[in-house]
């Protein structure tokens, strides 16, 4: 079991405030990618007190510190991921913004056979595919 966010960052000797605790927390407990702007609206309904400005530094020092992933999807909004969750590769729907995650054992083999055949080890990867729902036939 991965150690939680407040423990790695303990770990890292970074100081956690109560409302760094309460960010670390809803990052943790989130089963989307939220943006700050959502990391925020969760976060302040925990604590008022939480400010945007303080989501937005609590943010960067996790992603500097490899807590987080920060994920881009061409929408213009940056999204947080915990960076020791299990490998996944993301599907994102054009037309709603849904990212779907998911493990294909098949794009695993073949990227790591691209890699061999390039002469080279695969430390790892990111795959994002973009796409819109098929048309369902009213037949």
């Amino acid at each position: 079991m991965t150690k939680s966010i407040i423990k790695r960052c303990e770990a890292r000797g970074m100081r956690m405030t109560g409302q760094r605790r309460i960010i670390a927390q809803v990052i943790e407990d989130s089963a989307d990618h939220p943006d700050v702007e959502e990391l925020f609206a969760r976060a302040s309904a925990i604590d008022a007190s939480v400010s945007i400005a303080t989501v937005y530094r609590t943010v960067k020092l996790f992603e500097e510190a490899g807590i987080l992933d920060k994920l881009e999807f061409g929408d213009g909004r940056a999204r947080y991921e915990d960076a020791e969750r299990d490998h996944h590769d993301h599907l994102i729907d054009m037309n709603s913004g849904e990212v779907i995650e998911f493990v294909d054992a098949e794009i695993e083999a073949l990227q790591e056979r691209i890699a061999a055949k390039l002469g080279y080890e695969l430390r790892g990867h990111r795959l994002e595919l973009y796409g819109v729902p098929l048309k369902k036939s009213t037949s």
